[in-house]
């Protein structure tokens, strides 16, 4: 990974992070996440900042709902968000938003980075590791460990396999792909509508994607108390800086 950041000036490919916050908040009782208030910014300009700061992204793609553009234009602004190049609505899918937003990448965008406005605790290590893998591989995202034992089970509720959790990640954002290998995919898979996350249409297309070590405080603020633990880990950040 050094060599990747040390030579991030120079022959770099052109990144294009893609966030992406045009979800319901429906888990969140019909509150806007992206804008609750994290220790004195909104959700969304946490995650905004991480990679307006780190070195390997070019620019940044937002895409919200219609309703929210205006607040997040003038986040953008009040923040002095320079990468930011477009705000753009999402569609109906996480599929449709985050094509959205890559069609709203600049000419010279080679990679596009994807990320989950609502994961405001991504580090700029992970970003690098993931980017920088993605240069590597072609397409690459941010994962964890499994801690606990994982059950499969049947219709009724009754355990039918206990898989090896030593194979076994919990997936996050970023997820980095090339821009032309993502687009293939696309045009390719005949149905993505009911993807969960934009590696399982790669996967679906046929190629490999590798698993970046992640952390586990990087989180997804989906429910209440995601934003009180989400506080926690940003208060102990600050007690270590």
């Amino acid at each position: 990974m050094s060599s990747c950041i040390e030579n991030k000036q120079s022959n770099k490919p052109f990144v294009s992070a893609v966030i992406v916050s045009a979800g319901s908040s429906s888990r969140m009782g019909g509150v806007n996440k992206q804008f609750l208030d994290l220790n004195g910014l909104p959700v969304i300009a946490r995650s905004i900042s991480a990679f307006q700061e780190n070195g390997l992204i070019d620019e940044i793609i937002i895409v919200t709902r219609g309703c929210d553009i205006e607040k997040i234009s003038c986040l953008v602004k009040q923040n002095s968000y320079t990468k930011a190049s477009q705000i753009v609505v999402g569609g109906s899918t996480r599929q449709e938003s985050v094509l959205n937003g890559i069609y709203a990448c600049s000419a010279d965008c080679e990679f596009i980075a994807v990320h989950d406005g609502a994961r405001p605790l991504v580090t700029q290590k992970v970003i690098s590791d993931t980017v920088c893998n993605a240069f590597k591989y072609l397409a690459a995202a941010a994962a964890v460990r499994v801690k606990d034992t994982v059950k499969t089970v049947d219709a009724d509720g009754f355990i039918t396999a206990t898989p090896d959790r030593t194979f076994m990640r919990f997936v996050q954002t970023p997820q980095v792909f090339e821009k032309e290998l993502y687009l293939n995919a696309v045009n390719s898979v005949a149905d993505s509508s009911g993807f969960t996350d934009d590696c399982m249409l790669i996967e679906a297309f046929g190629k490999k994607v590798f698993l970046t070590e992640g952390e586990y405080e990087n989180i997804k603020i989906t429910t209440p108390e995601d934003i009180s633990f989400a506080k926690v880990f940003l208060d102990r950040r600050k007690n270590h800086d």
